[in-house]
């Protein structure tokens, strides 16, 4: 009898210790799975490799085995060396003993820009209005200078590296943005006041993270590399979106990129992979027109603003391209998370230390009830959009011999599409 309970509390004891190992492994896993995801490398850059001659010199060896550490190093190397050049030649290195902060601010901003791909500009305008309690108009000035230079160098980046982009969005939703930031600038801006301008900024983004969430929440729909069957409509929502964008761009110095990301994905099922460089490169075309607005025609931008560009210059173009290095490791959920986090705290900090009126409270209450209605019915038109999409491309595939196969695979495909477009509609919104 004591052997047999000898051996019970062995078997005990090998459970707990198989659970306890159980355990263990589960946590790897999910460590493994959310924050060492690893880099997904293009197939052209495989190939690259892959066809790479044994005898090659060794600087196109470089060039092809480390191409996606270039692309980000060439437009940070060129403009820390004007942006040292010219420190030196002014002698402008006692601004850092004044604008510290800001710089060490911007090391972080760099980096969550860098990660999840969204302009520093939802991040600076909120810590610098709401934390240092900087007046919004020098915050604006600040996140158009810097995305001006930030932007820009990723905009080389994109190009270098060849990513595929959106060429309807960038046209029509630049074309929409010029209009938005004229608006906005010479119409808008002077009738908000500081607080007011705060609110609708936080809450907007706010709404942009609930935009993010909803996409995230429909994971298997059907998506495409670009918004397919361009025609007069779809341009001008295209139009209307970049206008409205470059009017919170001309506020708080950042929104055309949201504004573009949310409706390409959402309403045109456009995948992530095309819809975030093509964002970026809007958004860098409406920073520099911003840039040229407010210190040409307007003759505006605050010297505070160009003092805490001067001290961020050489932290961003390093910082976002490191960012997007450790972004690559992370998986596309905890990327949300983070901008999930940074939307939040924002609009909670807005309640906390703005004095709060019963005008603010409504303007907030309404552009974040607002967002959510509208992100709410531009998912479930596309979800619209995509059932008719497909019975187009079903009749042009018709026309064309030899297909019957094809059509069938295709039917079948839109069939379980439309019955996840179902489950959406019942139970997840």
């Amino acid at each position: 009898m004591g052997d047999v309970i000898e051996m019970s509390d062995s078997h005990k004891a090998d459970a707990g210790i198989n659970s306890e190992d159980h355990r263990k492994n589960a946590c790897t896993m999910w460590i493994r799975k959310y924050f060492m995801a690893g880099q997904h490398v293009k197939q052209k850059q495989l190939e690259a490799l892959k066809n790479l001659p044994p005898n090659a010199p060794w600087h196109q060896r470089f060039l092809v085995v480390n191409r996606r550490f270039i692309g980000p190093a060439i437009p940070a190397t060129f403009l820390c060396t004007c942006w040292l050049a010219f420190m030196i030649k002014k002698q402008l290195w006692h601004l850092f003993a004044e604008k510290y902060v800001m710089t060490i601010i911007m090391v972080f901003v760099s980096l969550f820009a860098g990660m999840t791909g969204i302009s520093g500009g939802v991040m600076v305008f909120p810590v610098m209005t709401l934390a240092l309690e900087i007046s919004p108009k020098t915050a604006r000035d600040f996140s158009i200078l810097i995305q001006s230079f930030g932007l820009t160098a990723a905009m080389f980046t994109i190009n270098f590296m060849g990513f595929k982009v959106d060429k309807s969005a960038l046209i029509f939703c630049t074309l929409g943005g010029l209009g938005g930031v004229v608006v906005g600038l010479e119409v808008l801006d002077i009738h908000l006041s500081p607080p007011v301008k705060k609110f609708m900024f936080t809450s907007f983004c706010f709404s942009f993270g609930f935009a993010l969430f909803l996409l995230n929440r429909y994971r298997n729909r059907r998506t495409f590399t670009s918004v397919i069957f361009i025609n007069v409509w779809k341009a001008g929502v295209l139009f209307i979106t970049g206008f409205i964008g470059g009017i919170f761009t001309a506020i708080g110095g950042s929104g055309l990129d949201i504004m573009s990301f949310s409706i390409i994905t959402l309403l045109f099922r456009v995948t992530e992979k095309t819809a975030a460089p093509s964002s970026v490169i809007v958004m860098a075309m409406n920073s520099l027109f911003t840039f040229f607005w407010r210190g040409v025609i307007q003759s505006d931008i605050t010297e505070d603003a160009w003092v805490y560009l001067l001290v961020c210059i050489p932290v961003v173009v390093c910082g976002a391209p490191i960012g997007s290095v450790i972004g690559s490791y992370l998986h596309r959920l905890v990327l949300a998370c983070f901008i999930y986090v940074v939307t939040t705290a924002g609009l909670v900090a807005s309640f906390a230390i703005i004095p709060l009126t019963p005008i603010l409270i409504g303007l907030s209450v309404g552009v974040v009830i607002g967002g959510a209605i509208f992100y709410i019915s531009v998912t479930l038109a596309g979800a619209r959009l995509l059932i008719q999409t497909e019975r187009r491309e079903q009749k042009e595939m018709v026309k064309q011999p030899n297909s019957d196969l094809v059509l069938k695979e295709l039917q079948s495909y839109n069939a379980e599409v439309r019955a996840s477009v179902r489950d959406l509609d019942a139970s997840r919104l």
